[in-house]
């Protein structure tokens, strides 16, 4: 009896190191043989998503799954922000026979090191969401990107500021100096999504003719809790000082409501700004609360359909574009567009999710 426990132990134990070394990646496609409704194979698509745990990203997958049904047998890999795991998720899926690639770079830089294992095998690649060089993809003809124009967020989050501010200038300028004492959670330091989220929404404040003063930015790498502890710090180092919270992206700016919660803000006549990018579900919730000024809808939908629909008329051998309504801009990329919620407007986020 002893034996057999021993045998079972060393069995589970092999069985977990296997799993772990796999990268934990999922199979999804349109029938469980593969096939379609016709018994026809579905070309095989390999994906990545730098990881599935993302707020946003999860959305993203979810509507990649669903325009998948049917068309394609999507691979679909969970690389756990992890930039070597991916690459090794890249082999596996070639040597699987994928016939185009959709890649959510955990590191923008290595989108050279992927296209150069796609061009061996003459694969299309469809970069989404995190967007490497121009010059990258104007270097392999089958190389596309989709995602947004990563400024247009930070424009229109440093307008929803100003907008408002000068709503509430008595109530949101606790000290009356007519500038905004702010304080910036970024994420991932070098994203070109953060880097330009953080410049153009600041820059588009100053234009609109509203001094601001900068109490405290610092990264919490897209993540609720490590925001959550950010603005704990900050709560504890500035308590009022502080006029307006301004987040990269919804996961953190809720890690900064939980904060603030805490802090007894929401509650009676204590009331903190703050406004994020991507008009997630929860983030929509919190703005029906009272809790969230806005956000700027980063149409996770769209951006998932329009990556798997290039993806499939690739992996087909079809023009990318073939019978979507997408355009390619000069840079070899489908642009979704950014839009501005709040409270006025919620109904274009909601349905956005639906």
């Amino acid at each position: 009896m002893i034996k057999k426990n021993k045998g079972l132990i060393l069995s589970l134990t092999v069985a977990s190191s296997i799993l772990l070394t796999t990268g934990c990646s999922i199979t999804t496609s349109g029938s469980d043989s593969g096939k379609n409704k016709g018994g026809e194979k579905l070309p095989a698509v390999g994906a990545t998503i730098y990881k599935f745990d993302d707020n946003f990203m999860s959305y993203v997958r979810r509507a990649m799954e669903g325009a998948s049904e049917g068309k394609i047998n999507l691979m679909l890999n969970d690389s756990q922000n992890d930039q070597a795991k991916q690459i090794e998720q890249v082999d596996t899926v070639i040597a699987k026979g994928a016939k185009s690639l959709a890649i959510n770079l955990v590191d923008p830089k290595a989108a050279q090191t992927i296209i150069d294992k796609a061009k061996v095998k003459n694969i299309p690649v469809i970069f989404f969401n995190k967007e490497p060089d121009s010059s990258v993809l104007k270097g392999y003809d089958k190389a596309y990107y989709v995602g947004t124009t990563s400024s247009e967020a930070g424009v229109i989050q440093g307008e929803m500021i100003v907008k408002a501010w000068k709503a509430n200038l008595k109530k949101y300028d606790k000290n009356g100096d007519g500038k905004i004492q702010y304080v910036l959670l970024k994420g991932e330091p070098g994203h070109p999504d953060a880097e330009s989220r953080t410049k153009f929404a600041i820059d588009t404040i100053k234009e609109k003719g509203i001094g601001v003063e900068e109490l405290a930015m610092d990264t919490a790498m897209w993540d609720a809790t490590k925001a959550t502890e950010k603005m704990d710090a900050w709560i504890a180092k500035f308590n009022d000082k502080i006029e307006f919270v301004i987040a990269n992206n919804d996961g953190m700016a809720l890690g900064a409501i939980a904060s603030l919660e805490k802090a007894g803000y929401f509650s009676g006549n204590k009331f903190m700004p703050v406004v994020g990018v991507d008009a997630i579900p929860e983030a929509l919730d919190m703005i029906e609360q009272g809790k969230m000024v806005g956000t700027v809808l980063n149409d996770a939908t769209n951006q998932g359909k329009a990556t798997i629909e290039l993806a499939t008329n690739a992996a087909n051998g079809k023009d990318v574009l073939e019978g979507t309504d997408w355009t390619l801009d000069d840079s070899k990329a489908v642009r979704v567009p950014y839009i501005e919620v709040t409270n006025d407007n919620i109904k274009v986020g909601k349905d956005a999710y639906k």
